[in-house]
């Protein structure tokens, strides 16, 4: 039978099957986040499309390609593209940043482009990412940089690089535009229309265009770490040796400038080559204009993101195990109606006490009901019937080792279960349970 509906291209569904990879993941990041002083921030799907203009930059793919937007009532919103710009709309517009510095936050969140969906890169995507407001001190990215290492570390995630590069402040940076103005010129001829429009605006964007043909001009084209300013320099080199100190292997790409207009000085990725062409799977650096640009006092700040599918298909073509999900602690199956009431009673009261008790629903015979303990893998099972419900005991039955004990039915039932489950053996269970 056909599927009248199917999800949309360039999205996919996390089925219970899978989301112990999803938990293993999430449950990394934000361990790792909290040692670093990071608290967790929840901002809206959706944002004023200015808010995007503004921050991400009119000249960039993400604006003027890829942005999903509506207009309601003469109000233009945009599903949220990446994380920075509505955590730093919420960290100024809730007042955040009139508290001590800085200021520390982590996200979880869905984000939305329309790019060409592939292994790596979906149309609506998941992140990680956190951004520290009020250091603008290299120290800063250096531990933001660790951090991000720390969670490919835990993982277990192997065969990554980190590259890094400096794309200056906007003073220095301003006449990289000229060299780059003059470069593009002369090679206008070949650039595809995008490229085009970015020549006058915003050259720099040119060095990031996915076109082949742009991408093999502009590898001759000239570098910025060459126009940065004595404190742009400084501020590199500085990086560099904290990055030394902590023993953190690095490359110097001069070519990574990020596919966002906020970014300035340090810029990062850590890329990897086992999933194909989408290979970074954690980009970032410093954003020291972004603040005041969008109304705030001028506040140094940076961060980075992670992309969930990318980590976890890193982790699965590396063959890095994941978390197993729980299963079924206790399987009551009733042997005939009349003890649904009472298994479900039963299950009622073990459910209080946090345990996962199942029992049957759908009128399975009791050699089905056993089958589909098995298949939920529970790991205790119990059949229940007149017996068992007039003598107030029932047996209990290990599923890994086949061992079977009598049980009490009474008031402290719940606590001496607990003593059975806690290692999951019956060994060493006193004879008057």
């Amino acid at each position: 039978m056909a599927l009248l509906i199917k999800r949309p291209n360039g999205t996919e569904d996390v089925t219970p099957k899978n989301i112990a990879k999803w938990h293993t993941v999430e449950h990394v990041v934000k361990e790792v986040a909290s040692c670093y002083g990071f608290k967790e921030i929840r901002i809206p799907t959706f944002e004023n499309t200015e808010l995007f203009q503004r921050s991400v930059g009119e000249t960039t793919d993400v604006v003027q390609k890829e942005m999903y937007s509506v207009i309601a009532k003469e109000t233009k919103f945009t599903l949220r593209p990446e994380g920075t710009a509505g955590t730093i709309r919420a960290m100024l517009q809730n007042g955040m940043l009139n508290d001590a510095m800085p200021q520390k936050a982590y996200y979880i969140l869905s984000c939305f482009r329309h790019e060409r969906p592939q292994a790596g890169r979906l149309r609506e995507f998941h992140q990680f990412g956190l951004e520290m407001a009020g250091s603008a001190k290299p120290s800063a990215d250096a531990d933001i940089i660790s951090l991000a290492y720390e969670i490919i570390k835990t993982l277990g995630i192997k065969n990554t690089e980190l590259k890094i590069n400096s794309i200056g402040c906007p003073e220095c940076r301003a006449e990289y535009h000229k060299a780059l103005k003059g470069f593009f010129e002369n090679r206008k001829s070949d650039l595809c229309e995008t490229c085009l429009s970015r020549l006058d605006k915003n050259p720099m964007r040119i060095l990031d265009c996915k076109s082949p043909v742009c991408s093999e001009i502009a590898k001759d084209a000239p570098v910025i770490l060459d126009f940065l300013c004595e404190e742009c320099s400084e501020h590199f080199n500085k990086l560099k040796g904290y990055l030394d100190n902590l023993g953190i292997i690095y490359t110097v790409d001069p070519t990574i400038v990020r596919g966002l207009d906020y970014y300035t000085k340090t810029v990062f990725e850590f890329v990897t080559t086992d999933i194909g062409a989408q290979g970074t799977i954690c980009g970032g650096g410093r954003y020291d204009g972004l603040i005041q640009e969008l109304g705030g006092h001028p506040t140094p700040a940076l961060g980075f993101a992670m992309g969930l599918e990318r980590l976890i298909l890193t982790m699965e073509n590396q063959g890095i195990e994941f978390d197993t999900e729980d299963s079924c602690t206790l399987y009551i199956a009733p042997m005939d109606e009349a003890a649904v009431p009472e298994a479900m009673k039963l299950a009622h009261t073990l459910r209080k006490d946090g345990f996962w008790v199942e029992y049957d629903t759908v009128g399975r015979s009791l050699k089905s009901q056993m089958k589909y303990s098995d298949k939920i893998k529970a790991k205790f099972t119990m059949v229940f019937g007149e017996n068992e419900i007039n003598s107030k005991i029932a047996k209990l039955k290990n599923m890994k080792t086949g061992e079977e004990l009598e049980i009490k039915l009474d008031d402290d039932f719940s606590s001496k279960f607990l003593d059975i489950t806690v290692d999951g053996m019956f060994s060493g269970i006193l004879s008057d349970l």
